[in-house]
């Protein structure tokens, strides 16, 4: 076996024993090109955010969670290397940002799936939208906005009734969380290139919260946000079970 792999589970049972039987049968290589996730889409971000924008790495997933949208089928592993080497390779782009918070200092970040900012008083947000420098919405009344890639389309951005992105789409999805005013805009897809900025015009009295992914930045008076065209994730996919056509059935489930 000339491939090495490094081994990672969730605390499900399951995959903790999982993962101790593929230690036993091909062993711990920490220093690995290939990193084999045991568990959720949650796992998942977390070993790609660990590992880091650079880090080179392939990450393929095996399915102990629940939805496991970003994950290949647990069942019997059988020959790994096998199926990790006839997997097919899929680059998600993440988003970067750059944001400034209520006391002026920057924080620059990125997200695999979404940017969300939401209300943190009994208050609704207000925000303004700015899409490469020009102004598109003066004033959102909302609980919060959020932009989403296209692997991210169907976790967070399809349950507030943002659409779902193929791979191949080269946009991104804007959506509002809750709008109060104005009462029709129900979002928007821009270009994967564009710069968009989100302002909280009463961030006094009316503050916001930042995350990404899972990941809380805290309180923030503004953010920037544009998707990574150079740099990306490398996801290996099952034949017949990769991302591109995954994201095309869910647009047809019932």
């Amino acid at each position: 076996m000339s491939e090495r792999f490094s081994f990672i589970a969730s605390a499900q049972p399951a995959a903790q024993v999982a993962r101790k039987a593929l230690i036993d049968r091909y062993g711990q290589h920490e220093d690995s090109a290939v990193q084999v996730i045991l568990g959720g889409d949650g796992k998942l971000l977390h070993a790609m955010r660990a590992a880091g924008l650079n880090s080179g790495k392939r990450f393929y997933g095996l399915n102990y969670g629940s939805v496991g949208f970003l994950m290949n089928p647990a069942k019997a592993e059988g020959d790994l290397p096998a199926r990790i080497a006839r997997a097919r390779t899929v680059c998600v782009r993440p988003l970067r940002l750059t944001a400034v918070t209520a006391g002026g200092t920057t924080i620059e970040d990125y997200a695999i799936n979404e940017v969300s900012m939401l209300r943190r008083t009994p208050l609704t947000a207000k925000l303004a939208i700015e899409v490469d420098g020009v102004p598109r919405l003066e004033s959102l009344v909302c609980d919060g906005l959020l932009l989403a890639t296209s692997a991210g389309s169907t976790a967070y951005n399809l349950s507030v009734g943002g659409p779902i992105i193929p791979l191949s789409g080269e946009v991104v999805s804007l959506m509002p969380i809750s709008p109060y005013r104005p009462r029709r805009w129900r979002g928007a897809l821009l270009p994967s290139t564009s710069v968009v900025r989100i302002g909280n015009l009463f961030a006094k009295d009316r503050s916001i919260s930042l995350a990404a992914d899972y990941k809380d930045l805290g309180e923030v008076a503004e953010v920037t946000i544009v998707q990574d065209c150079d740099r990306g994730f490398d996801l290996l996919f099952d034949e017949g079970h990769d991302l591109g056509e995954r994201i095309m059935a869910e647009q047809f489930m019932p």
